[in-house]
């Protein structure tokens, strides 16, 4: 039989195999960020990461860089139109989830970064919020896997509920597509759920998405102005200069090139595909921190206070929309 110091070396010469591999198969087109993530945690969970202190680098750096090439994929003067029109409830929506979702996190007791994490992620665009605010806070990266834990598997309910719940309440197209944009959390989601409803559900639930994500750059600066307002180091009082998350005016400059010079929109949308692509393997090393002392530190309360988040924030738009509260 295996000695346990012989198990020990077993498992971490296969991890030693298993984490590149998994990095570089999630970046394979076929891979959805989700299978990425969870790919990362069953690593984590099963042989553990011989590697957390280059993974948790790297993943940094990718992070960012993701963030700037999806910029890519956005054409400033459509999502500009489509926010102007719903500047008002889009800002009373986000600034809502904002204050609720701290609310939820406190009472539950879920840790600070965790709760900041779910509640960016649930009020803006999930997967690209967290990963926006992510490095502006300096967050770890079990609190950045349980958030994006969280956020993905409301993604994958929210694709089978909205269209029975739009069809149920009799939505018409534009109406459904509205909200899909407003509550529910990935992009990719949105676009899931409203092309089983309709043509036109799809093009305003896209537009009034990517319209609702470019609230992730003021959103960024403000958390990470605040959080070194709010924050002191404990031994000498002095609080730290803030981390300026200038990969958020990269995303903005990559949109900007391909809405103002159109020639640059094929290269722009090469780019965004491979950014996402970069996020998938960048998931795939963001689960390798989501280890079993940090799983049982974190428990259930995050993803319960996604849910209960999500829930209020779905329902209360929907009755929105369907009062004519929200115009559509």
């Amino acid at each position: 039989m295996l000695s346990t110091m012989d198990l020990v070396a077993s498992r971490s010469g296969v991890a030693r195999w298993l984490v590149p591999i998994g990095a570089l198969a999630a970046l394979l087109p076929w891979v959805s960020p989700v299978v990425a993530l969870l790919g990362g945690i069953a690593v984590a969970l099963s042989v553990d990461n011989p590697w957390p202190s280059r993974t948790r680098a790297l993943a940094q750096r990718t992070l960012a860089w993701s963030v700037i090439g999806l910029g890519a994929g956005m054409n400033l003067a459509v999502v500009g139109r489509v926010g102007i029109q719903g500047l008002g409830y889009t800002a009373i929506g986000i600034g809502s989830a904002l204050l609720l979702g701290t609310l939820l996190g406190r009472r539950l007791g879920v840790s600070r970064d965790s709760s900041l994490l779910v509640t960016v992620g649930t009020a803006i665009c999930g997967g690209s919020a967290i990963a926006a605010v992510a490095p502006a806070i300096r967050a770890k990266e079990d609190d950045v896997s349980i958030a994006l834990v969280t956020v993905f598997v409301l993604n994958a309910v929210a694709l089978v509920v909205f269209p029975f719940v739009g069809h149920r309440f009799h939505l018409g197209q534009d109406a459904f597509g509205l909200w899909c944009a407003l509550a529910i959390h990935d992009t990719s989601s949105v676009v899931g759920a409203a092309s089983q409803y309709g043509e036109r559900a799809l093009e305003v639930a896209t537009a009034a998405k990517l319209a609702r994500a470019l609230w992730i750059v003021p959103v960024s600066f403000g958390v990470a102005m605040l959080r070194a307002r709010t924050v002191a180091d404990p031994a000498s009082g002095a609080r730290p200069s803030p981390k300026r998350p200038w990969f958020i005016a990269g995303f903005l400059a990559s949109a900007a090139l391909v809405t103002f010079v159109p020639a640059l929109a094929p290269a722009g949308r090469m780019v965004a595909f491979a950014a996402h692509r970069l996020l998938a393997a960048t998931l795939f090393l963001v689960g390798l921190g989501l280890t079993r002392p940090a799983l049982r530190r974190l428990g259930v309360r995050p993803l319960l206070q996604g849910v209960a988040l999500w829930l209020t924030l779905a329902t209360a738009t929907l009755a929105a929309i369907v009062m004519g509260l929200v115009p559509t």
